[in-house]
C-alpha cells in the first residue's frame, strides 16, 4: 500500500459528490439500461426490504419499471440476493456472487448455522446437528423434485419445518419460530437455494425458493479484494473506517484487502486519509449537470460510507433516520441530502424540503418526483423502517 498521498491537494467535497453523482447513475446522463449495470455500479442493491432494490433501480435507469428488475431477478436470475457484507441482504450480479459468497455470505453462513444449532438445542426438543444435517438434506431433495417451493409447501414434504423453537424463553419479549423459515434463511445465505418471484405484488414478502447451482470456488483472500475493488471503484475515496463499517470485517481484514490492490492513499478535505485505485486520484471534480433524486430507505448511495457529513448534514439526521440508525426516503440535489419524500394512503407521492435550494432546485425535484410516480402507478411503498419525516408526511 502506498505511505504517501498520489492527490497533493485534498479531494474536496465537491468532487467526491461529483464522483458519486457519475459512478452512482444518479446523473440523468449517466442513467443505465439495464438493472444489471446499476448493482454492478453500487456493487450491490441493498435489499433488507424488497422494495429498495426496485426503487433504487428505478432512480438510476433510463427507463425504470418493474418489469425490468422483475428480469434479472426471476427470468434471468442475473441477479442474486446473499445475506454478505454487514449480515444485510444484497442483491448482486451472478458474475460476482461468487466472489460475496467467498469474501463475506459463507462466514456469515457459518455464525447462523452455529446460532441456529444452539437454539435449537434450547429451544427445541430432539434436534441437534446430526438431524439439522438431514432435514437440509431433505428440503434439498423436495426442491429439486418440486422445482420451487415456499416455506409452506416445503413443510409438506418435509414436517420437521413445521417445529417451533422458542426464542428467549422466559424473558417477556419470548416467541416461537419455525424451523422452516430459519433453516431457510441459512440454506439461502449458504448459496444452496434462492428467492423465486413473489406469489401476490412486487412488494409481497411470500416467495418461493428454488435451487441454485453452485458456484465457483474462489479463495477468500482473492474475493475479498475483488470486492474492495468494486467499492473503490463506486465509493472511492473512502476511509478504512468507511470500508470497515461497509464490509463488517476487522480492520485487519480491510487493510490486508487494501494492500493486496496496492490502493493508493489520499487526504480528504476533513484531514482524514482516504484510498482509491491506483490511477483513480485524478478524475475531474466538475459534476457535469445538477441533478435530483428521490431514494428510498437504505439506498446503497446513503448508507455507503461511515463518514456522511461531505453529504448528510449531521442537523438532518433525527428527521431522516430511525432510532436505530436506519435511513428513511431521502430527497437529493447535487449531491447533497436535503429533504426526504413519502407516500400518502392513496399513492400520493409527497415530500418535503429540510434546507433552501432555489427555484431551479425545486423544479428539479418536481421533475424527479413526478418521474417516480409515473412508474409506481399508484403504488403505494411504506417502508419497513419508519422514520419521523415519513410518518409525518403520510399522516
Amino acid at each position: 500500500m502506498a505511505a504517501s498521498s498520489a492527490h497533493a491537494a485534498p479531494f474536496t467535497d465537491e468532487q467526491r459528490r461529483a464522483r458519486l453523482a457519475r459512478r452512482h447513475l444518479l446523473l440523468p446522463s449517466a442513467r443505465a439500461q439495464r438493472v444489471e449495470q446499476v448493482a454492478d455500479a453500487l456493487v450491490g442493491l441493498h435489499a433488507t426490504d424488497a422494495a429498495t432494490v426496485y426503487l433504487s433501480a428505478g432512480a438510476r435507469l433510463a427507463e425504470p419499471s418493474v418489469a425490468e428488475v422483475e428480469r434479472a431477478l426471476y427470468e434471468d436470475v442475473s441477479l442474486v440476493k446473499l445475506l454478505s457484507m454487514r449480515r444485510t441482504i444484497f442483491a448482486v450480479t451472478a458474475e460476482l456472487a461468487p466472489q460475496v459468497s467467498a469474501a463475506a455470505a459463507r462466514a456469515i453462513a457459518v455464525k447462523e448455522r452455529a446460532t441456529l444449532v444452539k437454539h435449537l438445542r434450547e429451544g427445541a426438543e430432539g434436534w441437534d446437528e446430526p438431524r439439522l444435517a438431514d432435514t437440509q438434506r431433505e428440503v434439498l431433495a423436495a426442491l429439486a423434485e418440486r422445482g420451487e417451493a415456499t416455506t409452506a409447501e416445503l413443510s409438506e414434504d418435509v414436517p420437521a419445518l413445521r417445529e417451533t423453537i422458542l426464542m428467549a424463553p422466559g424473558k417477556p419479549y419470548e416467541a416461537r419460530q419455525s424451523v422452516g423459515s430459519r433453516l431457510l434463511r441459512l440454506l439461502a445465505s449458504d448459496g444452496h437455494i434462492r428467492r423465486c418471484k413473489p406469489r401476490g405484488s412486487w412488494l409481497s414478502s411470500s416467495y418461493p425458493w428454488a435451487l441454485v447451482p453452485a458456484w465457483p470456488e474462489v479463495p477468500v483472500r482473492e474475493a475479498k479484494a475483488e470486492v474492495i475493488r468494486r467499492w473503490l471503484t463506486g465509493y472511492g475515496p473512502g476511509t478504512e473506517e468507511d470500508v470497515k463499517w461497509w464490509t463488517g470485517w476487522t480492520l485487519r481484514e480491510v487493510r490486508t484487502a487494501l494492500a493486496d490492490l496496492g490502493a493508493v492513499q489520499v487526504l480528504l478535505a476533513d484531514g482524514a486519509t482516504g484510498f482509491v485505485l491506483p490511477g483513480d486520484a485524478d478524475e475531474s471534480g466538475q459534476a457535469e449537470e445538477p441533478w435530483a433524486a428521490l431514494l428510498p430507505a437504505l439506498d446503497p448511495t446513503v448508507l455507503g460510507w461511515r463518514g456522511r457529513d461531505w453529504y448528510f448534514d449531521p442537523e438532518l439526521v433525527p428527521a431522516l433516520y430511525d432510532r436505530t440508525g436506519n435511513n428513511g426516503p431521502t430527497v437529493w440535489w447535487d449531491g447533497r441530502v436535503v429533504g426526504g419524500w413519502a407516500q400518502r394512503a392513496d399513492g400520493e407521492l409527497v415530500w418535503r424540503l429540510l434546507a433552501d435550494i432555489g427555484k431551479a432546485g425545486e423544479a428539479a425535484v418536481a421533475a424527479e418526483a413526478e418521474r417516480l410516480a409515473a412508474w409506481l402507478d399508484g403504488v403505494r411503498v411504506t417502508p419497513r423502517f419508519r422514520t419521523p419525516l415519513e410518518r409525518e408526511l403520510t399522516s
